[in-house]
């Protein structure tokens, strides 16, 4: 695609750190300066935008959705999909972002489904926290959402970066430039492909009704 045009795509890109300087804010940088790159257009934030209470439905009764779950929510009805470059805590996701995840997913309709995603890491450890998205993966498949078959996981990232915030290694920022530009590729396919069509069914019972069953029609548009 280097050397072609590309139709329309603009993504999410967000760290999922709370922490300054975080590692995976860093990562979150790097890709949307690839996007930006590869010919996507870019839509940044930080964790600290969705920030929502823990959820209770009787606050969701009593007061509505918070406004960290109203601008997640804005970003992704705007966006093509969305890039997240996760924290790992304790071989799992931080408690706050699937937090977020859990009211976002209570609009009607619900975001993230058919969105394309796809999911990074950054982590001093050597598996660059690739077990904490695993995680991740679990409620954005459940709620629809189309994540990338592959994840990036940048391990020993406290060393990884040069002084210009790319990937020290040239190897491996080929590797994630590849990667990125890839899953691109998809959105942008997905998006202007006429007659792809989404269904999400969420079943809970064995009874499918009103009380244990939704189901959302959804339809990409053709490129106008």
């Amino acid at each position: 695609m280097a050397n072609e045009k590309r139709c329309s795509v603009r993504l999410l890109v967000f760290g999922a750190s709370l922490r300054e300087g975080s590692m995976n804010d860093k990562l979150a940088a790097l890709a949307a300066t690839v996007v930006a790159e590869k010919g996507g257009s870019v839509e940044s934030a930080v964790m600290d935008d969705f920030q929502c209470p823990p959820y209770d439905l009787d606050v969701e009764l009593s007061t509505g959705l918070p406004a960290g779950a109203h601008a997640l929510h804005d970003k992704l009805v705007a966006t093509d999909g969305f890039l997240i470059a996760s924290p790992e805590y304790n071989a799992s996701m931080p408690g706050y972002l699937k937090n977020t995840i859990d009211w976002v997913s209570r609009f009607r309709p619900q975001p993230f489904n058919g969105k394309q995603a796809f999911l990074m890491a950054a982590s001093p450890s050597m598996t660059g926290g690739k077990i904490g998205l695993w995680a991740l993966r679990q409620p954005l498949e459940h709620l629809g959402a189309r994540v990338y078959p592959d994840m990036f996981a940048l391990a020993q990232a406290h060393r990884a970066f040069d002084e210009s915030g790319r990937i020290a290694d040239a190897k491996l920022q080929t590797w994630f430039e590849t990667a990125i530009e890839c899953f691109i590729d998809l959105v942008e396919a997905s998006k202007h492909y006429p007659h792809l069509k989404k269904q999400w069914v969420e079943f809970l019972g064995e009874r499918p009704d009103v009380e244990t069953t939704r189901v959302e029609m959804g339809e990409i548009a053709a490129a106008v």
